[in-house]
């Protein structure tokens, strides 16, 4: 990759990881939403998808926030407004706390609920808090509320890529694809 790409663009490692995490929270969110309405037979079969994918995300997005530290980020398109640049900023920090700490609440809350959680039914995760039927509640709330949470922070993140694209027609989606 020669200095000028690299400079307007992503790491590929960066790129990889989000697209990654992108086809797996649309895939871990609707799953997560069906819990609810699924039939009695099935509901293990999701919820079981649904926390394996769910803790997958989790130890990619800590891969990806290290190759954000650690690889350049490309610049600003120019004449990109302050306020434009910020909002972006902050909305991009925002995924990346609520994309950590969902699966981590998300880990707790099965934690809390089943006493254990075995990543894709192979490796145990020893639970920090045990089985706990009323933190078990309180868990689900707030990865509820998260969940919702980080649609909309997706939306913006969609909204802004696409605004840049359409109306702004400036590379700044070019930078990630």
């Amino acid at each position: 990759m020669n200095v000028e790409t690299r400079l307007h663009h992503y790491h590929p490692a960066a790129k990889t990881f989000h697209w990654l995490v992108a086809a797996l929270v649309f895939f871990v969110w609707p799953l997560g939403f069906l819990l609810d309405l699924v039939k009695s037979g099935v509901h293990n079969d999701f919820l079981f998808w649904h926390a394996s994918l769910g803790f997958t995300v989790f130890w990619l997005m800590l891969a990806r926030l290290c190759v954000r530290f650690l690889t350049e980020t490309p610049a600003k398109p120019s004449g990109m407004p302050a306020w434009l640049s910020g909002t972006a900023y902050l909305n991009q920090w925002l995924l990346y706390l609520a994309l950590i700490s969902q699966p981590l609440i998300g880990f707790l809350l099965v934690s809390a609920s089943k006493g254990m959680f075995t990543w894709f039914g192979i490796i145990p995760i020893p639970s920090p808090i045990g089985k706990s039927p009323a933190v078990a509640h309180t868990l689900a709330e707030i990865h509820q509320f998260l969940a919702w949470t980080i649609l909309v922070l997706i939306g913006l993140h969609i909204c802004g890529a696409l605004y840049h694209r359409v109306i702004r027609k400036d590379d700044t989606l070019a930078r990630m694809t």
